[in-house]
């Protein structure tokens, strides 16, 4: 069995080609992200990183590498006032490893000091390992999203989970 010491701290701007490196791997891999095409060290920054409505980004470095990271944005405003949007992508190889856990004790913690009332979690109805991960937290199914196309037309559902804090 192999020992992974992870420890999160916020991310910093020098974290985003490494978060880069990561998000395009699980994008490649396919079917577990609603994002299709590659991101950039610039895109990691404005949107993840320091965007204006940036609640929190944690990074999760585990045995010296980074192993996962998590956002959370306030909500766009066709949300309820209070609300706000969580995004989580770990490792390929660090997967179901307890790093998702970790990401969510400091981002909840973060929500909960900025006055989030509740967080919106849409997962594509293919990506069994996100839903399982958001259902293990304590998120709820509020909505689906019908028949969302993929880049190559593909419809394929995103189900839409709540925690409130």
């Amino acid at each position: 069995m192999i020992t992974i010491n992870t420890r999160v701290r916020n991310a910093v701007s020098a974290d985003a080609t490494q978060m880069a490196k990561l998000i395009n791997a699980v994008i490649a891999t396919g079917g577990t992200t609603a994002y299709e095409d590659s991101l950039d060290i610039a895109y990691m920054r404005h949107r993840f990183i320091a965007p204006d409505t940036n609640v929190s980004c944690h990074v999760a470095i585990s045995n010296g590498r980074m192993s996962g990271f998590q956002s959370l944005l306030w909500g766009d405003d066709t949300m309820p006032e209070g609300w706000a949007i969580i995004a989580t992508f770990v490792a390929l190889d660090r997967a179901q490893m307890g790093i998702g856990q970790k990401l969510f004790s400091a981002t909840r913690f973060a929500a909960k000091n900025a006055g989030v009332k509740t967080i919106d979690a849409t997962i594509r109805a293919d990506n069994i390992g996100g839903l399982k991960y958001y259902g293990g937290l304590g998120f709820t199914d509020y909505n689906v999203l019908h028949q969302v196309p993929l880049r190559d037309g593909t419809p394929v559902d995103r189900i839409r989970k709540r925690l409130d804090l």
